[in-house]
């Protein structure tokens, strides 16, 4: 009886620790909010996405986070086809205690209205998973680390033009924020709010092993979530995710880098990609190991 109570008072103490890391009504908030039909499903240069703008600034805000040159808006150009896009980059700092920068990032825009030939008219591609989810996560990382002073500067980018061809991510590095050799490590989150097989997957170590002790402390937190390393090798073709999203421009300029996602699901790119498919659980403990991570290499990456 002794054990079971020791048990059970070392889970209790685990679950208030991890409660007080990452506010859960928040994030949930945060990624219904996104993918909510007010919103338009978020592409790039239309009403929708500077709707999600504006929640992004204000949440910027409500979270403290330092601007660059007095402002969190970056707009950028790209064409698609002979149309000018104008996207919008929204990003901030929070001051570690060297200059070293780590670059946190997820993309808020998605697929905007279209035609759903299913349906027989306009559907709004919400993109709840793709990628409200990682920016619900990228604004959980940022209220933590305004309470955690963190050792390396962190950026935090919220990318627009991912969908269009990773836009907002070159945008970035072509002119960053700080010098580019300042940055030595990004961390991007792009899919992280469901899997039926509680399989979280972090993309990079084969490119960059020496991040494996980091990304260890994250599998050897346990939790229902397993983190597993993968999709990474040349001989993956589409499965492997170098360059699938907005860390592949990092990876591109030699800067290390971790990408975390879920395999695909069937609401993928489709109008289906709703909130009502979240798992809560899954999706909270999926920050929380992307927190563990990012914590460990915060602290060790030089």
């Amino acid at each position: 009886m002794k054990i079971v109570i020791h048990s059970l008072l070392l889970l209790l103490a685990v679950s208030t620790h991890a409660q007080s890391l990452i506010d859960s009504t928040q994030l949930i908030k945060d990624i219904q909010t996104l993918s909510s039909d007010k919103y338009e499903g978020r592409m790039a240069g239309t009403r929708g996405s500077r709707l999600a703008q504006f929640y992004l600034i204000g949440r910027f805000k409500q979270a403290g986070l330092s601007a660059f040159h007095n402002t969190y808006e970056y707009p950028f150009y790209f064409n698609i086809g002979e149309k000018q896009i104008m996207g919008t980059n929204l990003f901030g700092y929070i001051k570690g205690k060297s200059e070293s920068a780590i670059v946190v990032s997820a993309h808020y825009d998605h697929l905007g209205i279209r035609s759903n030939t299913t349906a027989g008219k306009d559907s709004i591609y919400n993109g709840a998973d793709d990628n409200a989810s990682g920016v619900g996560g990228l604004l959980a990382l940022m209220a933590y680390y305004q309470k955690h002073q963190p050792e390396h500067t962190m950026i935090f980018v919220a990318f627009d033009g991912e969908e269009e061809g990773l836009q907002g991510a070159k945008a970035f590095v072509k002119q960053p924020p700080v010098p580019i050799t300042q940055i030595v490590l990004n961390i991007n989150m792009d899919m992280i709010g469901r899997n039926e097989k509680n399989e979280l997957y972090v993309c990079g170590l084969t490119q960059f092993p020496e991040l494996k002790k980091y990304v260890d402390d994250g599998v050897n937190t346990g939790g229902a979530v397993k983190l597993l390393s993968g999709h990474d090798k040349k001989d993956e073709g589409h499965n492997n995710w170098i360059n699938q999203s907005d860390h592949y421009e990092f990876y591109k300029l030699k800067i290390p880098m971790l990408y975390f996602g879920v395999e695909d699901h069937p609401d993928y790119h489709q109008v289906s990609d709703e909130f009502k498919g979240i798992l809560p659980s899954f999706y909270y403990q999926a920050v929380l190991k992307v927190l563990t991570v990012l914590e460990s290499a915060d602290k060790g990456v030089k």
